[in-house]
C-alpha cells in the first residue's frame, strides 16, 4: 500500500495568480485588482486579516503592473527617490504606525509616486480609517483612497487555502481530511494556517501520514489543550 512520505522539507509558498483561489468571498477584491489601470487617483488599498492573501495579490499586481513589492517597515532603509520611479506595492503599511521615520518616508513615497504619475498598492490588516498613523498629512491622504477588503474564507474558499497551505509544505493529504477539517475548524485565515501547521509539525514528529484518523486525533488532542 503506498504511503505519504513526510519529510522536512522547506516551506515554497506559491505567488502566481494561477495559485490564487476566487471565491464569493474575494472576488471583488480580486477584481478591483486586476482593473489596476482604473484606480481612482492611481493608488489602492487593499486589506485584511494575516493570511488573507495579501500579500500574494500584490505580487500579483506587481507582474502585472511592472512594479516592485516591499515591507512597509523596509521603506526608511531605501532611497524613496529610486523607489517612485515606477510602480510600487507596500505591503503593511498599518505595521508601521507611531514610527515616524517610516511613516515619512511612505509619505514622500506617496508623493512623489503622484507626481511621477505612477501606481501605488497598500496593504494593511484591519479598516485603513482606524490605522493609528501618527503623521496626520499621511493619513489623510490614505483615508481618501479606495480600499476594498479580503472577508474571512466561506466553505469554498477554506478547503482551497487548506490545500494550497499543504502543497507549499509539498504535502497533499487526501479530500476526506480537507472535508473533514472543514466540519471542525473556525473558518478564518489564522485557523487555517494554525491547523497545517500543527498537523505538519506532528505528523513529522510521529512520522506519521496526514490521514483523516491523524486529523481527528490532532484537533481532538488541541480541544483537550
Amino acid at each position: 500500500m503506498s504511503k505519504q512520505l513526510i519529510l522536512d522539507l522547506p516551506k515554497r509558498t506559491s505567488l502566481g495568480r494561477g495559485d490564487f483561489f476566487i471565491s464569493h468571498s474575494n472576488a471583488l477584491a480580486v477584481a478591483l485588482i486586476e482593473d489596476w489601470q482604473n484606480w481612482p487617483n492611481r493608488k489602492h488599498i487593499l486589506y485584511g486579516a494575516k493570511g488573507s492573501g495579501k500579500t500574494h495579490l500584490s505580487h500579483v499586481w506587481a507582474n502585472m503592473a511592472g512594479a516592485a513589492v516591499i515591507p512597509a517597515a523596509d521603506l526608511s532603509r531605501h532611497d524613496i527617490t529610486e523607489l517612485a520611479q515606477t510602480n510600487i506595492a507596500v505591503d503593511d503599511l498599518d505595521q508601521i504606525a507611531g514610527d515616524m521615520a517610516a511613516e515619512q518616508a511612505m509619505f514622500h513615497l506617496h508623493n512623489l509616486i503622484a507626481a511621477q504619475g505612477n501606481f501605488i498598492l497598500v496593504t494593511g490588516r484591519t479598516d485603513p480609517s482606524k490605522w493609528p498613523l501618527a503623521l496626520p498629512d499621511l493619513a489623510s491622504r490614505l483615508q481618501g483612497s479606495r480600499a476594498a477588503t479580503l472577508a474571512d474564507p466561506d466553505d469554498s474558499l477554506f478547503i482551497a487555502l487548506l490545500a494550497k497551505l499543504f502543497s507549499d509544505r509539498q504535502l497533499f493529504p487526501a479530500p476526506d481530511v480537507l472535508q473533514y477539517l472543514l466540519t471542525r475548524c473556525d473558518r478564518s485565515f489564522e485557523q487555517a494556517q494554525f491547523i497545517v501547521d500543527e498537523l505538519d509539525r506532528q505528523a513529522l514528529a510521529e512520522h506519521r501520514n496526514i490521514t483523516r484518523r491523524f486529523a481527528a486525533e490532532v484537533l481532538d488532542k488541541l480541544a483537550v489543550d
